[in-house]
């Protein structure tokens, strides 16, 4: 099943998401057959302050472990994160 996964950044933590930035995105890329999309959320000056990711995970206690292992939870960049189940269609 498909999820899409919403974070947003906590305030003033530009440094520290680009200083996590590699670490992130190796980590996704260890899943590749689970990332369905994955990016970031833009500010109006094109700043990142949030991720967005569909990934297809078969529970959600799997999915939430993952989410535990990313570098971006492990050095608490998010102020929220909501988990949707996501159907795609096209």
């Amino acid at each position: 099943m498909a999820f899409l996964i919403t974070c947003k950044d906590k305030k003033n933590s530009l440094d520290l998401r680009l200083s996590t930035r590699e670490e992130h995105i190796k980590y996704l890329k260890k899943i590749k057959k689970k990332l369905i999309l994955a990016g970031p959320i833009l500010d109006k000056n094109d700043k990142p302050i949030g991720t967005v990711l569909i990934l297809d995970f078969d529970k959600t206690t799997d999915l939430k472990k993952f989410l535990n292992g990313d570098p971006y939870s492990k050095v608490h960049l998010f102020d929220e994160v909501k988990i949707t189940r996501f159907k795609k269609v096209i």
